[in-house]
């Protein structure tokens, strides 16, 4: 039996025939035919949120992109426009069902993630100068650096000729970088990879441990900078609560350190896995690479598209009736887009099915919905797909012969709804 089927997130799966579980194992081992189906069937279908609550899953690239721009559907679930109580929605029977002790609820629902302007654009303005272009720009230096030192290393963590890149290059990398962003010392970075791990394990005896842990760690680490400041996020921010209260609460400081910790290396490390996994398996595409390093931004987009990391949103609640390609959506409803199918819809791309390269244009706007769209738009993205570019160049540089370690049928998946992510990448790097 897997973690996921003794999970309580999977008890109810079935129940409701013709109206998919998000927690179907099909649809979890097969997102890219499970959600297609579904994409065939319609640009909006009534399905099942992991609580059983009925939910409108947005399938096609276009409705997909039109919700996310559309302010009328909300991230915040406690928003007073939904209509009802907090207490009625989805995601009151998700925290019940997480296990997690009532006073730890905020740090989860005061999350940028989940609110919505204006509160969302003062979270957002106060972290963003983190994430800026040239700040970004100035920090690859460091991320190749950081590259070079982990893939020097790497053959010391081979055995038999096998090493395993996730977890000794696809997650360090980005720990290191958004750590030394945040101001999180090195000694800590392996105690991240394990909340980060229990925290996605739908598992409540892990969730309800690791949670608690990591909100005490992060007020322990705003304790401690306090008193010595430097020019690292974590004092930007203490300044900002410190200097004028109003701008930043307790609770939103530590839900922005948590977010910004795990959402700057959790899917960045499963890009890099996914990436590397599919060039390895596309020999022609690789080549492309090989022959013009120049086209890896453009490599990146695609791979985003073809075997990114996160397959759906949270969901959003319509604050008022709306219409979506003709499919009525009342005041309350929660709906889910699904960007795995939106990416692979044939309306918006040619031959979807096929990994290449050259299909994003240098220089013109995303073509995909790897990173979400509109106000919510990654706010790592520009940091993220850098990590990408560095991340493979600097691999099949160092290792021009590297190769998979085990068949491609053999490689294993961790079965997560909304989430494409490899448990191991054993690669032989000559």
């Amino acid at each position: 039996m897997s973690a996921l089927s003794s999970s309580p997130f999977a008890a109810h799966v079935g129940k409701h025939p013709g109206e998919p579980n998000v927690m179907d194992p099909a649809l979890i081992a097969d997102p890219f035919g499970g959600y297609g189906a579904l994409r065939e069937q319609g640009p909006v279908v009534r399905g099942r949120f992991m609580d059983d609550s009925p939910v409108w899953l947005v399938t096609r690239f276009e409705e997909v992109r039109q919700v996310l721009r559309d302010q009328r559907f909300l991230n915040d679930p406690t928003a007073p426009s939904l209509g009802r109580s907090f207490d009625d929605s989805p995601t009151a029977r998700l925290l019940e069902m997480m296990g997690l002790p009532e006073h730890f609820r905020p740090y989860l629902l005061g999350s940028i993630l989940n609110n919505d302007a204006p509160d969302h654009t003062r979270l957002r303005r106060l972290v963003s100068r983190a994430f800026t272009a040239r700040k970004i720009t100035d920090l690859r230096p460091r991320v190749e650096q950081i590259a070079d030192e982990l893939l020097t290393r790497l053959p010391e963590y081979a055995e038999d000729g096998v090493v395993d890149l996730i977890k000794h290059f696809a997650y360090p990398l980005p720990i290191a970088v958004i750590c030394e962003l945040v101001g999180i010392a090195e000694a800590d970075r392996p105690q991240w990879r394990k909340w980060g791990a229990d925290l996605v394990s739908l598992q409540p005896d892990r969730l309800s441990t690791s949670f608690p842990a990591m909100i005490e760690h992060i007020h322990e680490l705003i304790r401690e900078r306090r008193g010595a400041l430097t020019d690292d996020l974590l004092s930007e921010l203490i300044r900002a609560h410190d200097d004028d209260g109003g701008r930043l609460s307790d609770v939103e400081m530590v839900t922005m350190i948590l977010t910004v910790v795990l959402a700057g290396h959790e899917t960045t490390a499963h890009l890099i896995g996914n990436g590397t996994a599919a060039l390895l398996t596309h020999p022609d595409q690789l080549r492309l690479l090989r022959d013009d390093p120049a086209l890896f931004p453009r490599a990146v987009h695609e791979l985003l598209r073809w075997c990114g990391p996160v397959h759906m949103t949270q969901m959003r609640f319509a604050s008022e009736d709306v219409d979506i390609a003709g499919t009525k959506i009342r005041k309350g409803d929660a709906v889910q887009l699904i960007l795995v199918s939106a990416n692979f819809d044939p309306r918006h791309y040619t031959d979807p099915e096929r990994l290449d390269l050259t299909r994003h244009p240098a220089g013109h706007a995303e073509n995909h919905v790897g990173f979400g769209h509109g106000m919510h738009y990654c706010l790592g993205a520009t940091l993220a797909k850098q990590e990408g570019e560095v991340a493979l160049a600097k691999l099949f540089a160092h290792y021009p012969e590297v190769s998979l370690g085990v068949a491609p049928e053999q490689l294993e998946r961790t079965p997560l709804p909304g989430s494409w992510r490899l448990d191991s990448l054993p690669l032989r790097l000559r």
